[in-house]
């Protein structure tokens, strides 16, 4: 028997935008649901436990950031933000906020569809990313290329953290060669291939990741290169 096709939520408060966007999603073989606003966003994410959230920023009761916000406290379901704004410094904002990629209207809807799936390629696996799946180990890191998983063993146990999609890949593309230095550009060609982000914002992915393993007790990871780039075991 044959799985479902990936479930993919459009937060969108134009329904002729989001008639158009699930149009295109369903020619890429995905199903959709529609979310009007921000508040039925976060209760149709709550019991539909979509596979990728499409997220308008500006819609009412609770905008794009909030849901964003509260979608990253949940976990880490991907998402692909849509703005009217082609400015860098809302595009930064988005990835620092936990965001996976993002699309500026107007667009073109057959590119967000192609987006979208290649997202979900790397999240529900059968990706060219995972470089033949298994489990990665690196000082207390335990990454488990099949379940996007990423966990962190100590005398306490095992702590699991709650990593965007782009995090992850990160992280796994790192610790594949745990002690070379990769260039920014090399990362945001391996790491984010169907996004036209810019090279810093690789820096904002990588910042938020070193946060989220400091809280995990799992200090100055991953390692700045200036001039270079990054790695993950510098000191090693």
């Amino acid at each position: 028997m044959n799985s479902p096709a990936a479930l993919v939520l459009v937060a969108e408060d134009e329904p002729e935008i989001a008639d158009i966007l699930r149009a295109y999603l369903a020619r890429e073989g995905l199903r959709s649901a529609h979310a009007a606003n921000g508040r039925e966003a976060l209760e149709l994410h709550l019991s539909l436990r979509p596979d990728l959230l499409l997220l308008d920023v500006r819609m009412p009761l609770l905008d794009g950031w909030q849901v964003l916000a509260e979608v990253r406290r949940r976990g880490s379901t991907p998402i692909i933000m849509i703005t009217a704004h082609d400015q860098d410094v809302d595009k930064l904002s988005a990835l620092r906020m936990g965001a996976d990629d993002y699309v500026v209207k107007p667009f073109n809807p057959a590119e967000v569809a192609a987006r979208a799936r290649a997202v979900l390629r790397r999240t529900l696996g059968g990706g060219e990313g995972n470089g033949g799946a298994g489990i990665l180990r690196t000082g207390p890191l335990e990454i488990d290329l099949d379940a996007f998983r990423v966990s962190v063993r100590s005398d306490q146990g095992e702590q699991l953290l709650a990593l965007t999609l782009t995090e992850f890949r990160l992280l796994a593309h790192l610790a594949r060669m745990p002690r070379r230095v990769f260039s920014r550009s090399e990362l945001l060609h391996d790491c984010l291939p169907e996004s036209d982000a810019l090279e810093r914002t690789v820096d904002s992915h990588l910042s938020k990741l070193r946060r989220k393993l400091e809280e995990a007790g799992v200090g100055g990871l991953p390692v700045s290169v200036r001039g270079v780039g990054y790695c993950l075991e510098g000191n090693a």
